[in-house]
Formats: structure tokens, sequence, C-alpha cells
């Protein structure tokens, strides 16, 4: 299974940059850019932040497909 994020265009649509939202859910800005290009799976608890962040469900940011 791979998972897709739509962090880019949540983050385009909220005029804000990697270090925004890493400041804004406390990681490095490193682990948002993992998170954009597939190379890190988020924890339940930082999914669900980034998700209020943008006032949306985990589910829409975040979908598992069988690649």
């Amino acid at each position: 299974m791979t998972l897709h994020t739509k962090l880019k265009e949540y983050r385009a649509k909220y005029h804000m940059s990697q270090s925004d939202l890493a400041g804004l859910v406390e990681v490095r800005r490193e682990t948002i850019g993992n998170l954009e290009n597939g190379r890190y799976n988020p924890s339940l608890k930082l999914a669900m932040d980034i998700a209020r962040v943008f006032e949306t469900t985990v589910e829409e940011l975040f979908q598992f497909t069988d690649d």
C-alpha cells in the first residue's frame, strides 16, 4: 500500500509554507517534506493535528492505495 497525501494542495490553499505547518503541529520542516513526498507515514496524532489545522478530516488529507 502507498500513502498519498493532499498536504501540498492544502498548504497552497492556506498560503502556508512547510515551515509554517511544521511550527503549528510541532514537528521539523523536514517531516512535512517527507510526508508530502511519501517518505514518511504520520502517526495518528500528527495526522489529526494536521487535519485540525486545515479544518478537514484525516481521510481527506491521507489515503492509502494499492499500488
